[in-house]
């Protein structure tokens, strides 16, 4: 475990402000099944607490989060992938009453970005990468296409879902995945900034605009959820998805890349 209680994800209440930070940073705060349904009981939580009116989603170590925890989907079938689990937490932060701003000081890949994309408002410090690596394991980036696409310029995603490039955060922040790319010692003030407007508006007045703002794709969410999470966990358990998954725990390169 990654701290002394045992919980890989914290939640802390102060001034009317919910910080859930992930604390795994052993497997690069990768979505373990134990993170998985941490992060899901404090999202409730925080959304629950009426004393609560802004959300900030961060982390502990070098990683923001580093994607589904693959060597729980090696050896998996379709049904007990732990993709299987991701839709709700989308949801949840897709659908908050209050306010959620993720704060990230390292990189994000994969689902981690997928989380990033579902909050409101995302701040990340120039030194954070992205990248979509689904592909180059050979799975789709299905779930999280339906929090990411509502963010990125369409010409943006088609590239970077199909090469699974990695980018900086000034490109994050040009594309819509980020609205702030700042250097490292200005991330908690920006945050903080951030947090201030927030909690000015009224709690009623900010969840009507919220709902008002997702009423185009957020009303389908639901349905692009579970058709995504279908072609998914397919991948993840398919023959090629289990080669890329070990391929990447081997250090190697997986069958279908070209020799030379």
């Amino acid at each position: 475990m990654d701290s002394d209680s045992g919980e890989l994800v914290h939640l802390d209440v102060v001034g009317g402000t919910a910080t859930i930070t992930l604390d795994s940073p052993r497997n690069r705060n990768a979505l373990s099944a134990q993170l998985r349904r941490e992060l899901s009981a404090h999202l409730d939580a925080a959304v629950d607490d009426d004393a609560v009116r802004v959300i900030v989603l961060t982390h502990t170590g070098p990683v923001f989060c580093s994607g589904m925890d693959l060597r729980e989907s090696r050896g998996a079938g379709s049904s007990d992938q732990g993709v299987n689990e991701f839709p709700a937490i989308l949801t949840a932060l897709w659908y908050s009453d209050k306010p959620v701003v993720a704060r990230l000081a390292g990189p994000a890949r994969a689902g981690g970005v997928g989380l990033v994309s579902a909050c409101d408002i995302a701040v990340a410090a120039r030194e954070a990468t992205f990248a979509f690596s689904e592909v180059r394991i050979g799975v789709v980036p299905a779930v999280i296409s339906a929090t990411v696409l509502p963010r990125l310029l369409p010409r943006a995603a088609h590239e970077l879902m199909l090469t699974g490039e990695t980018f900086g955060a000034d490109r994050a922040e040009a594309i819509g995945l980020v609205n702030s790319a700042v250097d490292a010692d200005g991330l908690d003030a920006e945050v903080a900034r951030y947090v201030d407007m927030l909690g000015r508006g009224g709690p009623k007045a900010l969840a009507a605009t919220k709902a008002m703002l997702r009423r185009d794709r957020g009303e389908q969410l639901q349905q692009d959820l579970e058709a995504m999470l279908a072609l998914s966990s397919e991948f993840f358990a398919s023959d090629e998805g289990q080669e890329g998954m070990a391929a990447f725990a081997e250090k190697r390169a997986p069958s279908w890349v070209p020799e030379g």
